[in-house]
């Protein structure tokens, strides 16, 4: 039986480890961070330290997600949320991508991303913005 997972993916210009600090103190939950370094996700040595993904998970069953936005996006505050689709079914998570998609457009296409899953972001016709993961094959 295959999960698809639907929740907030929260973003902040440097607070992502703070902030996560501070909903797993509210919240509960186990609490797991990558950094940008981890993942060679920025060439630029100041954010080497910064959150490229963060996840909170209860026992209750509530996720959240949270991460630092790169210097070279730009950062609104108020503007700073996601919806965030992740699970294993790949035939289930492209088809919503390619609705999600239509009309829209993509940040960064469906594929291969370095922590091995397949990853894309893309903004839907309506001006949400969206997060796609689909889990890799165990090693």
């Amino acid at each position: 039986m295959t999960n698809t997972v639907l929740n907030p993916y929260l973003s902040f210009r440097d607070t992502a480890r703070q902030t996560g600090d501070f909903y797993q103190t509210v919240f509960g939950g186990e609490l797991t961070r990558s950094t940008f370094a981890e993942y060679h996700a920025s060439e630029d040595p100041a954010e080497q330290d910064k959150i490229m993904h963060s996840q909170l998970k209860t026992d209750g069953g509530l996720t959240l997600m949270l991460a630092d936005t790169p210097n070279s996006m730009e950062y609104t505050p108020g503007n700073n949320y996601s919806v965030s689709l992740s699970g294993d079914d790949e035939t289930e998570l492209r088809g919503y991508w390619d609705k999600l998609v239509d009309g829209g457009t993509a940040a960064m296409p469906l594929e291969k991303a370095p922590w091995g899953d397949t990853f894309g972001m893309c903004t839907d016709k309506f001006g949400v913005s969206w997060l796609v993961n689909i889990a890799g094959a165990p090693a």
